[in-house]
């Protein structure tokens, strides 16, 4: 399921959508919040431009949206059906984990986006 030449080996391991070798964000982390959305422009294997042009990654908005829409129902549906807690302790749990998220979903919120345009070469496949 997350092995090489799948969008979720690159969207889960920071990899390349093109090669999934050349790491995609600077920081590896998800909690170095000083270049959090930081990202090089280039893979370091295949070459390939990741700021495909001006503004790409605005659509990224809408991905970490519905990211965090399914989070915070996710946590609602934990909280209040499974653990039985009142609305109020629902929507201080629903808002702790949405702080919590933010930057794993602004990461994979892009990581997505790219991989819906730019798609695995098996080229790759072999080492050179």
């Amino acid at each position: 399921m997350f092995k090489k030449g799948t969008k979720l080996h690159s969207i889960f391991n920071n990899k390349c959508p093109k090669c999934h070798e050349g790491a995609f964000f600077v920081e590896k982390g998800f909690y170095k919040l000083k270049n959090l959305t930081k990202i090089h422009e280039n893979c370091s294997r295949c070459n390939l431009k990741y700021m495909m042009e001006p503004s790409f990654f605005f659509g990224a908005m809408f991905v970490n949206y519905a990211l965090t829409v399914a989070i915070g129902v996710a946590t609602f549906v934990i909280s209040k059906v499974i653990l039985g807690l009142t609305v109020n302790q629902s929507l201080v749990s629903i808002i702790a984990a949405l702080i919590l998220f933010t930057p794993v979903g602004l990461k994979l919120a892009r990581l997505i986006w790219i991989n819906i345009f730019v798609s695995y070469d098996k080229k790759f496949d072999k080492k050179n």
